[in-house]
């Protein structure tokens, strides 16, 4: 029995068999169709026969498989997707010109496949803790196999046809609805959705105005109402390549745009899932205009997380590389606050905030922006590498800390000694202090002691009531 089951030959005739099969249900569905409409001489043109058959395998291909019914025909999904490849190569085509009834049926096809009820979420949401293995929290769509060339088809006949023969079918309706797609779970379907809905904005520029309102719309739904969308990720990247190509100096519009959804997007819990995309988005926006950059500065130190130590990480390298970007002008107005949060971030608990707090002084445009500032900064900065040098638990981190403190004291060493000096006698007054605390809840708790005891000697006291 294994022997006949593995041999050649009868693998061979299960597979002409199975091809046979659909030829058989492809001849049976065109039988019909094929002396529907007979010219005058009783024969049909190649053009007619073309595209008859053209409409015969759309008809096909709007038959809907879940691929979760037993009760649907493998050999029917394998005749939709031969049919599907058909259409796909038809498309593929930059000679062969489609005509609007084509086209029609085409479109409505494409609608009838893509546009569904996506199922609810079955995995955990994506918390971008491991963005390199972001393809093991998607969840894959059954009908995938069908979805794929669905999209293939759409893509060319986006790159193929001329945008004002597809206004009349790619409309706002349409747009909207593949907007919403992007809330599917499976990362190859919104990979696809990038590439097309980009496509779109990049020929359609009569849509453009259309379609930034509505990515926006999606942002802000995310930002301020729900926090649950796996496509934002995606979207960011399209906004990527939109912001890229913005002329300066920047519209009133684009800048609204970073202030109210790029600059908000970085508090939601989810950040990690796209901060690559959002941290870009950004990017573009302050070297196109470094003036923007303290804005943007000071809108990240607003949603700082209070718990969350990856995505303090996070935001410490986009402040690192916005330093780079920012206007040399504003580096005195945003030394002082830059510097606090980074040296709240070295003196955390957590190693791995402090040792990439401590690697931003590697950068040189951030020490240039310290030495801007250093008589307000300093003391600040001091304070922050003497509580790390005694008190931290990381002998890493202490080392990091004795390099930069060397780096510190040869920028200014006379500076330095007068921070230290005064750091020095602001704990010795701040130890004196909780002394001074501490002695009075001592008396309080004597007194407290020695009252209790006096009640509990003292004899009782009865008062007699005559009858």
């Amino acid at each position: 029995m294994g022997g006949v089951r593995g041999s050649p030959v009868a693998s061979s005739k299960k597979k002409s068999s199975t091809l046979q099969y659909l030829f058989d249900l492809d001849s049976r569905a065109n039988s019909g169709s094929n002396h529907s409409s007979p010219n005058n001489n009783g024969l049909q043109s190649p053009y007619d026969s073309e595209k008859e058959e053209i409409l015969s395998a759309i008809s096909i291909c709007n038959t809907i498989f879940t691929f979760t019914d037993p009760s649907e025909s493998p050999e029917q999904q394998d005749l939709k997707r031969f049919k599907l490849l058909q259409l796909l190569s038809i498309t593929k085509s930059p000679k062969k010109q489609l005509d609007d009834y084509i086209l029609s049926h085409l479109i409505s096809m494409i609608s009838a496949n893509l546009f569904r009820p996506l199922p609810p979420p079955i995995s955990t949401p994506i918390t971008g803790d491991l963005p390199e293995d972001e393809e093991l929290f998607s969840s894959p769509q059954p009908l995938w196999p069908h979805l794929q060339i669905v999209y293939d088809i759409l893509l060319r006949l986006v790159l193929h046809v001329d945008p004002k023969t597809l206004r009349d079918y790619i409309d706002h309706r349409f747009l909207t609805n593949l907007l919403s797609l992007f809330q599917s779970e499976d990362l190859r379907e919104r990979d696809s959705l990038k590439n097309i809905y980009h496509r779109i904005y990049a020929k359609f520029t009569f849509y453009r105005s259309f379609m930034r309102k509505a990515m926006n719309d999606v942002f802000l739904q995310y930002n301020f109402e729900t926090e649950k969308h796996c496509g934002i990720g995606e979207l960011l990247e399209i906004w990527g390549s939109i912001i890229n190509g913005f002329t300066v100096p920047l519209k009133e519009e684009h800048k609204l745009f970073l202030i109210r959804v790029l600059i908000p997007l970085h508090k939601s819990k989810g950040m990690q899932a796209y901060h690559r995309q959002l941290a870009y988005c950004v990017s573009q926006f302050v070297q196109k205009e470094p003036a923007l950059g303290g804005l943007v500065a000071r809108g990240i130190l607003k949603y700082w997380p209070v718990t969350n130590c990856r995505k303090e990480v996070l935001l410490i390298g986009e402040l690192e590389e916005l330093v780079d970007s920012i206007d040399p002008a504003q580096y005195r107005r945003l030394a002082l606050p830059l510097c606090t949060k980074i040296t709240k971030c070295l003196n955390s608990c957590n190693s791995e905030v402090a040792e990439r707090a401590l690697y931003v002084w590697n950068n040189e445009q951030f020490v240039r922006m310290v030495s801007s500032s250093l008589e307000d900064v300093f003391p600040v900065i001091v304070e922050g590498m003497e509580k790390n040098l005694k008190l931290h638990w990381s002998k890493s981190v202490k080392q990091l800390t004795e390099n930069v403190k060397v780096m510190l004291e040869q920028m200014d060493p006379n500076l330095y000694s007068k921070c230290l000096e005064a750091t020095e006698i602001r704990e010795s007054a701040a130890r004196q202090e909780e002394m001074k605390r501490k002695e009075k809840w001592r008396r309080i708790e004597t007194l407290a002691a020695a009252k209790k005891q006096n009640q509990f000697l003292q004899p009782q006291q009865y008062i007699r009531v005559p009858h």
